[in-house]
C-alpha cells in the first residue's frame, strides 16, 4: 500500500483543491445533490468529481445505505485532515489581511459545556449578532477536552495546559457551591448544612462524560468520607427541576448556581468542606492566532465572555 508521500508524488499532477473542497462538503452532506447544492454546481459535475477521486484515492469513500450515503472507513478518517488543510489555505493564503465584522460571511465552530453557555456565552452572542449579523456561531460539546483542531476553532475548557501548539487565555474563576429546593429542611438547621447533614442527604451528580465521581468525591474520599449520589444526569438542562422538586443535594460552580437560582425554586449554600476552584480559559491553536477574523473573535469573547458581580 502507498504511503501519503508516495500517493503525493505519484498523483501530483491530478490533485486539486477543488476535488477536495467536493470531498468535504460530500463528507459533511452525505448527499450529490445537496452538496451540488451548497457547491453551486450540477449533480452530475459532483458525481464526475466524486469518480475522480474514488480513482484518485483507490476507494470507494461514500457508499449508498438506505437513503442515502455513508463514508468508508477510509473516507471517514480523511475528513479532518482535509478539513484542517482547507483551513489553512483559506487561513494562510486566500484570507484577506482585514476582517469586517459588519460584511463578514464567516462560520465559526466553538466547543463549550454546558456551563459555558449558560453562565459565559449570552453576552458575546447577543453582541456578535449586532456586530456581525453575517457570521455563524456553531456550539459543539468536543468529545476531547483538549480537541482544538480539525473543526474546532476555538475551545472552552477548564485545563490550563492544553499541549504544544496550543494558545490559552484565562477567562473566569469561580468555586463551588450546593444547592437545594428553597423550602428544604436543612435550610432550618441552626448549624445549616455542614458535614454530617450534607452526607445524610441524596446527591444529584452531572457527569457530561457518564463516569461516576468528581472533585468532590475525591475531596472526601482524601477525609475518608463517601456521599450518596442518588442521581445522575449527563447535562445541567434538567438539574434545577430535579432539585427543585425533592431532596436532592447538588454542588456545581457558584456562577452556574447563581443563574439557576435566580430561575428556579432553588437555594445556594456553601459547600461544607473545602473544593478546589477552577479557571475557565479560551484555546485555540496555533495555527489561528494571525487570522484576523479568530483574533476578532477571541478579543470579543474575552471582552463579553465574564460574569458580572
Amino acid at each position: 500500500m502507498l504511503n501519503m508521500v508516495d500517493m503525493i508524488e505519484k498523483h501530483l499532477a491530478e490533485v486539486d483543491l477543488n476535488l477536495l473542497v467536493v470531498l468535504d462538503v460530500l463528507l459533511e452532506e452525505r448527499s450529490v445533490t445537496r452538496a451540488a447544492t451548497r457547491l453551486g454546481r450540477t449533480q452530475p459535475a459532483v458525481s464526475r468529481s466524486l469518480g475522480r477521486l474514488r480513482s484518485l484515492l483507490g476507494d470507494p469513500l461514500l457508499v449508498r445505505e438506505g437513503g442515502g450515503l455513508v463514508p468508508t472507513p477510509r473516507a471517514a478518517a480523511l475528513a479532518a485532515p482535509v478539513r484542517a488543510l482547507l483551513q489553512d489555505v483559506v487561513a494562510q493564503v486566500l484570507a484577506s489581511d482585514d476582517f469586517d465584522p459588519a460584511r463578514a460571511a464567516r462560520r465559526f465552530t466553538v466547543a463549550t459545556t454546558d456551563y459555558v453557555e449558560r453562565v459565559l456565552l449570552p453576552r458575546p452572542l447577543a453582541r456578535i449578532a449586532r456586530e456581525a449579523p453575517g457570521c455563524q456561531i456553531v456550539l459543539t460539546h468536543a468529545p476531547d477536552p483538549l480537541a482544538v483542531a480539525g473543526d474546532v476553532d476555538l475551545l472552552f475548557t477548564p485545563l490550563f495546559a492544553p499541549g504544544r501548539q496550543v494558545r490559552i487565555r484565562p477567562l473566569v474563576d469561580d468555586t463551588f457551591v450546593c444547592v437545594v429546593r428553597s423550602d428544604h429542611p436543612c435550610l432550618a438547621q441552626p448549624a445549616g448544612l455542614d458535614l454530617e447533614a450534607y452526607l445524610a442527604l441524596p446527591h444529584l451528580l452531572v457527569a457530561p462524560r457518564g463516569n461516576p465521581g468528581s472533585i468532590v468525591d475525591d475531596e472526601l474520599a482524601a477525609l475518608g468520607r463517601t456521599r450518596h449520589v442518588a442521581v445522575q444526569v449527563p447535562t445541567f438542562l434538567s438539574a434545577p427541576a430535579l432539585v427543585a422538586a425533592s431532596d436532592l443535594v447538588w454542588t456545581l460552580p457558584q456562577h452556574l448556581a447563581r443563574a439557576l437560582a435566580a430561575e428556579a425554586r432553588l437555594a445556594t449554600v456553601p459547600t461544607p468542606l473545602p473544593v478546589p476552584g477552577f479557571t475557565v480559559h479560551l484555546a485555540w491553536h496555533e495555527r489561528w492566532q494571525h487570522d484576523p477574523g479568530h483574533a476578532w473573535l477571541r478579543r470579543l469573547l474575552a471582552e463579553e465572555g465574564h460574569v458580572s458581580a
